[in-house]
């Protein structure tokens, strides 16, 4: 765990935007905005920051157990889509969550390092927390397009 405790600070800038600092950082001010109607879609939503934080950690939690089996899989890239839905009340809310993380090498380059890929997923903070209320599938291909036959740990 690099963080024990994280502070983010959120203030209105506009109706629907909001300008986001990550407090105990060097870190540049993000602005997250609605899209239109309802926002100026001046950044990205929620959602998107959502998606985008998910990707990303399952990307570098790859790389990170990879690197760990002195594997090289770069470039490491991602693509997820978000399924919104409505709940029993008619709110809207994440139904799910799907991930294709591609890989820069072959399969054959990573035979090595399959048990690696089985379980990599598991180790991602922010998609196994969220996995606790949320299905979010995960599949990787290698620099060919081709999908790695695995186990999952989906909730």
């Amino acid at each position: 765990m690099s963080e024990a405790h994280v502070s983010v600070d959120v203030a209105q800038q506009a109706r629907f935007c909001f300008e986001v600092v990550f407090a105990g950082t060097t870190l540049a001010p993000v602005l997250t905005d609605e899209p239109p109607p309802l926002g100026d879609g001046r950044g990205p939503n929620p959602i998107r920051l959502l998606a985008a934080a998910v990707a990303t950690c399952l990307a570098a939690s790859l790389l990170f157990a990879l690197e760990k089996q002195h594997v090289d899989p770069q470039p490491i890239a991602a693509h997820i889509d978000v399924d919104m839905v409505q709940n029993e009340a008619g709110r809207v809310r994440v139904g799910a969550m799907s991930v294709r993380l591609s890989i820069g090498k072959t399969w054959a380059d990573l035979a090595a390092a399959t048990r690696v890929l089985d379980q990599f997923d598991a180790y991602c903070v922010l998609t196994e927390s969220l996995r606790e209320g949320i299905p979010v599938s995960v599949d990787l291909c290698d620099v060919n397009g081709a999908a790695l036959e695995r186990a999952t740990t989906d909730a």
